[in-house]
């Protein structure tokens, strides 16, 4: 009987977590018109964007890079190989928006095992000004991009970051990888970050560049396998702060594979393992699935009755993934008749990626064979 008392209590702890994150964010991020003015006195800005291979949407997400309601920027574009598809892309809309100051490096700079880390170092060297944003391939930048990141700074922040939004899913498992990244992953940044505990991401980071440059310089990411992982762990050595954007910024998904989506974020459990031990083990009661266990087996405790375990279950389904169809609302993101069901694969899927992440290191990216165990070795 005090199992099942014990069961029913970490079921309220997980819903209540779960609501409390769900809140916070919506507090923070809230859908509105990308019309935010550059401040008074706009610092220069860099712009790095690493970049391998063309994308189903690489046309918009680069070309917009050129279209930023921002008065002084740079852009930089990387590439390591010289055969790369993407070059010609990048030639061609550097030559049709010669107004912009942009610019296109090709090479590689070996520094440890994260081929985006080395495609950035000459970005980075090459960059002239205080604010650096690194910005993966994929992401889409609205017009208001800059002055969004750093609206977000404060005396003590190091560094602005976007989590993915995901838009435009194609099919079903595209509508799956937004309910991991959109109201799932992105809650528990937002959560995080209001216990200033925030996390770097990769996909949108604005640096200011004194920080790194007094850890070292960039090439003092090569200390994790994830350069976001390197980038927490070097600006907390500091004292200082991650802080998130008001608004996050999209992603374009477009046509997704059940394996794409879990290999993807199986990838990123493996990477959180390895960097974060401490802050991955309590991940097995994300989602749904520990709060059903734990709440079905009190109430068949307690009551005994199926017809009550059916209940408890329903409720606490209903319950967070009403919270989150609620959430997305008011953060404007993507929602449509599947995104139901994909929550319920999506909270499927966690605890099988969670034990999948224990129980194996090694992963491919971008075609590149990398393993976690470099990483662990390293952390422990």
């Amino acid at each position: 009987m005090i199992l099942a008392y014990i069961c029913a209590g970490w079921c309220a702890v997980i819903l209540i977590l779960n609501f409390t994150s769900m809140a916070l964010m919506s507090r923070k991020c809230r859908a509105r018109e990308r019309t935010l003015p550059p401040p008074d006195n706009a610092p220069p800005v860099s712009i790095v964007r690493p970049l391998r291979g063309l994308e189903p949407f690489s046309e918009e997400t680069l070309g917009a890079t050129f279209d930023l309601d921002y008065p002084d920027y740079e852009i930089i574009f990387c590439v390591q190989s010289p055969s790369d598809p993407v070059i010609s892309l990048v030639e061609r809309l550097i030559a049709a928006h010669s107004e912009r100051e942009a610019r296109l490096l090709v090479g590689d700079d070996y520094v440890s095992a994260n081929p985006k880390l080395n495609n950035c170092i000459k970005g980075w060297d090459a960059a002239r000004h205080h604010h650096v944003i690194l910005a993966d391939s994929n992401a889409l930048p609205p017009r208001d991009y800059i002055q969004t990141m750093l609206a977000a700074f404060r005396a003590n922040t190091a560094m602005s970051v976007s989590m993915p939004i995901g838009s435009r899913p194609k099919g079903f498992w595209a509508t799956v990888e937004c309910a991991i990244l959109n109201t799932f992953q992105a809650r528990w940044q937002y959560g995080a970050e209001a216990i200033g505990a925030a996390f770097a991401q990769g996909k949108n980071m604005m640096w200011r560049r004194d920080v790194l440059d007094s850890a070292g310089g960039i090439r003092a990411l090569a200390g994790e396998i994830a350069e976001d992982a390197a980038s927490t762990k070097v600006i907390r050595a500091q004292g200082m702060d991650v802080r998130l954007v008001d608004m996050p910024f999209e992603q374009p998904l477009g046509q997704r594979t059940a394996r794409e989506v879990y290999s993807r974020h199986v990838r990123w459990a493996r990477l959180r393992r390895a960097t974060f031990p401490a802050h991955y083990a309590p991940e097995f009661m994300n989602g749904s699935f520990a709060a059903i266990v734990l709440g079905a087996y009190a109430a068949l405790q307690l009551d005994g009755g199926i017809s009550t375990v059916a209940l408890v279950t329903t409720l606490i389904v209903f319950s967070l993934h009403g919270g989150e169809i609620w959430l997305a609302r008011v953060c404007g993101f993507p929602l449509d008749w599947r995104t139901p069901f994909a929550l319920m694969v999506r909270d499927l899927m966690l605890p099988v990626m969670f034990i999948d992440a224990l129980l194996y290191d090694d992963f491919v990216w971008h075609g590149a064979e990398m393993t976690v165990r470099e990483a662990e070795e390293t952390t422990g």
